[in-house]
């Protein structure tokens, strides 16, 4: 989506939020994509040399998600414009610039409070990806639209459950994630939590 339309930015975004992101667009002049929604990432900033910069955005994110992924990448742009590629890519200087590019938009005027509350606090020292902050996940997850499932927190220990298609067993607590068995193959892993999962009809 080379020649952005403000409509774009109407349909994906908070009302309130749509001017200031358009700005954004206009100002830093980036090739920005809606793709279909992706398992590993919610979003992604890239620089290449023969296009230049690009940020997408999973385009099934309800609109306060798409917002917080929406900032999150400009502001690995705006990081990129001031460092290069000298940085780390969840670095100070991106927490930094994260919190910043977010100021103008970060009130009740644009964000519900359920939201702008946890989203402060996690701005204070924001991580890689916002999966990990359970306040924050839980309260943009309220406003998912035809999203189903239950926590992997809410079901009891050696319980079974379906994760992308797979069929697990939850296991012991580890910090914030559960080790988890692969029914099929055996293979462990480590799952949040906060992950959506639903129960294998018996």
């Amino acid at each position: 989506m080379q020649k952005n339309s403000i409509a774009i930015f109407e349909k994906y975004l908070p009302e309130p939020s749509v001017a200031y992101c358009y700005q954004l667009w206009e100002k830093h002049k980036f090739y920005f994509k809606i793709t279909k929604p992706r398992q590993t990432k919610l979003g992604d900033y890239s620089y290449r040399k023969d296009r230049g910069h690009v940020v997408t955005v999973n385009a099934n994110l309800n609109s306060y998600s798409f917002l917080v992924t929406y900032i999150h990448e400009v502001a690995h742009l705006v990081t990129f414009e001031q460092y290069g590629n000298k940085p780390d890519p969840h670095g100070i200087e991106w927490k930094r610039n994260f919190k910043k590019t977010f100021e103008p938009i970060l009130n009740d005027n644009v964000l519900p409070i359920s939201i702008l509350t946890p989203l402060q606090k996690y701005l204070e020292n924001p991580s890689a990806s916002t999966v990990g902050n359970t306040d924050l996940v839980n309260a943009l997850r309220t406003f998912d639209l035809g999203q189903t499932g239950i926590t992997l927190e809410s079901l009891e220990i050696n319980t079974k459950f379906i994760l992308n298609g797979q069929l697990f067993q939850k296991g012991e607590l580890r910090r914030k994630r559960y080790l988890c068995t692969d029914c099929r193959t055996g293979k462990r892993y480590v799952v949040l939590g906060n992950a959506l999962v639903s129960i294998p009809d018996v």
